[in-house]
């Protein structure tokens, strides 16, 4: 099975996003600038090193970028078993997964970026990356600072990060050097993350995470907080507020989802921090980074090469996760195709065709807003639910049409104006 990773911040760089402008994939940018009233397209293709640094800056424009790949490995039809993130990673792959919807996952990063910097600005702190010590003698001399310093990240065997306030960090790497550690490295990020020193983001983090929605998601996401595969989710928001001051157990979900019969670990981001710690920790399990559009043909040679069939990872759920100009719906099985009798009254009334091989034009009048989670039919029963917002401009199925697995029986259009219109914000 192919295990999907998500970066968190400190993998941003300057102009990480020029690579994708001129591929499809990158019109979830403008989408994304939309939604956040931020401009987005700016972090990813001039920003500054200083400005990545920002927690505000660098969380939304790792996100974006994470799931502008990601969309574009989906439109090669392939898709993973499960899915887990790293810290801000996790907000990815919760999207990835069905979880939260892309909308709502813009949303809470952007006021989790909020919250975690108003933190570090009434505490400053950082963190550091250590080498070449076991985990329980980081913990160790954690302790023996007697001050404001703690493991925030099990990144690998031999490999923590500790986070804190500045004077602690110092006095924790004089110990951890007279202890024996190899290397420690200064992170490019602006606060002690997955520490105490959180705690004052909680009450904000809290309130936006009441006022989204979470879905169970189509495939298993692995948590930070215990590293345990989670598919129920109303379980997301305590997860995701516990997250914020508790270390991220990074070396033991990735062992954890080796015990499955794991083909690879692709990394969706601005760098290939991910894939180095997959090495380091399950060295027998190939790890695939995609940074770059060309690296995408790699990407399908390997899924071809080391499956039976390349079927076998072809996308076949209910729709597309990510929102952009136009979506399809597509049946979850085979079967009777019934849609809602409200759709086809709408349908017919406008004079839409419902002919599935019909080339459909903007139709104002119809104005049929779905809902994430809104079912716009069954096949044999089953509920057909649609993944994203968007407006219904019409059926591609025709009622009581016999249908497969897969094949699209709706069609859906963004309206950015609607969207945001409908869309609860989660700002004050």
């Amino acid at each position: 099975m192919l295990v999907f990773t998500f970066p968190g911040q400190g993998s941003q760089k300057p102009g990480m996003g020029a690579g994708w402008v001129d591929h499809p994939s990158w019109e979830l940018v403008e989408y994304a600038s939309q939604i956040s009233k931020r401009d987005v397209e700016f972090l990813l293709l001039e920003a500054s090193a200083k400005e990545l640094t920002s927690t505000r800056n660098s969380q939304i424009a790792t996100f974006t970028l994470s799931l502008v790949i990601l969309d574009a490995i989906e439109r090669l039809g392939i898709s993973p078993s499960a899915c887990a993130g790293h810290s801000l990673g996790e907000y990815t792959a919760l999207v990835a997964s069905g979880a939260l919807s892309f909308e709502d996952g813009l949303r809470l990063v952007g006021e989790r970026g909020e919250a975690m910097q108003i933190a570090n600005d009434e505490n400053e702190g950082s963190m550091m990356a250590v080498l070449g010590l076991e985990d329980h003698a980081v913990e160790a001399a954690c302790r023996r600072t007697e001050q404001q310093v703690w493991v925030a990240n099990y990144n690998a065997p031999g490999q923590v990060v500790v986070g804190g306030t500045l004077p602690s960090l110092e006095q924790a790497r004089i110990i951890l050097k007279q202890m024996g550690a190899k290397k420690i490295i200064p992170l490019a990020v602006n606060g002690a993350f997955h520490t105490p020193l959180m705690e004052p983001a909680k009450s904000r983090l809290r309130k936006a995470l009441g006022q989204v929605s979470f879905y169970d998601p189509e495939i298993p996401v692995v948590a930070n907080v215990d590293s345990l595969a989670h598919t129920k989710g109303q379980e997301w928001p305590a997860l995701l507020s516990a997250q914020l001051t508790s270390p991220v157990m990074w070396s033991q979900t990735l062992i954890n989802l080796s015990k499955e019969p794991v083909t690879a670990f692709v990394e969706m981001g601005p760098g290939t921090v991910l894939s180095g710690l997959s090495k380091r920790t399950i060295p027998g399990i190939k790890s695939i980074p995609i940074t770059q559009p060309d690296q995408l043909d790699s990407l399908v040679e390997f899924v071809a090469g080391n499956s039976k069939s390349l079927q076998e990872y072809i996308s076949t759920h209910q729709g597309e996760r990510l929102y952009m100009s136009e979506r399809l719906i597509t049946s979850p099985g085979t079967g009777t195709f019934d849609p809602v009798a409200e759709l086809i009254k709408a349908v017919e009334s406008t004079a839409i065709s419902s002919t599935k091989n019909a080339t459909f034009e903007t139709n104002k009048n119809l104005n049929t807003f779905v809902e994430v989670g809104d079912v716009i039919g069954t096949v044999n029963g089953d509920p057909i639910r649609s993944p994203f917002r968007g407006i219904l401009m019409g059926l591609l199925a025709l009622p009581g049409e016999r249908v497969t697995n897969g094949q699209p029986v709706a069609w859906l259009r963004s309206d950015v104006d609607s969207i945001v219109k409908n869309t609860q914000t989660v700002h004050q």
